[in-house]
């Protein structure tokens, strides 16, 4: 799922870019790289639609290979002006852009929906039930989410 969010630069003015995340790909079709190709392929028409920054917050080795880096690599902070969570990453759709300046993130309010645990509930009790169950990789995003890069 892609959502419109900004980076803000130091004298206030916004660029509207793209975020998504996660990508997922059913357990029987993975390591067929169709994660990489739905992510490249994703690229191009944010390119078309005059998109040229994707900021995703997920696990680094999962993006690393479609051209993501380090937000702190990007000078892209979050939050208060030192954060650079770990988690966060910067894909430039169109190199150099962010190059001389400062940035903070602002996400989408979609992002929201997630905090309200309620809602949530509310919305997933519309599906089939399914067995609720803890993977691995929530603790390690949960770790990368919580961790900063710092100098």
């Amino acid at each position: 799922m892609y959502t419109r969010s900004w980076l803000e630069d130091e004298e206030g003015n916004r660029k509207e870019i793209l975020s998504f995340g996660p990508v997922c790909v059913l357990p029987e079709y993975q390591r067929l790289k169709l994660g990489k190709k739905l992510i490249a392929h994703s690229f191009d028409v944010a390119r078309k639609m005059g998109y040229d920054v994707n900021i995703n917050f997920g696990n680094p080795p999962n993006y690393i290979s479609s051209g993501f880096v380090s937000c702190k690599k990007k000078n892209v902070c979050y939050g208060r002006e030192d954060n650079y969570p770990s988690a966060l990453l910067v894909c430039e759709l169109v190199p150099g852009v962010l190059d001389g300046k400062k940035w903070k993130y602002i996400e989408s309010s979609a992002a929201e929906c997630c905090e309200n645990v309620e809602a949530v509930e509310k919305f997933d009790a519309t599906f089939p039930p399914k067995e609720k169950k803890w993977q691995p990789s929530q603790e390690e995003f949960y770790i990368y989410s919580h961790s900063s890069v710092v100098r």
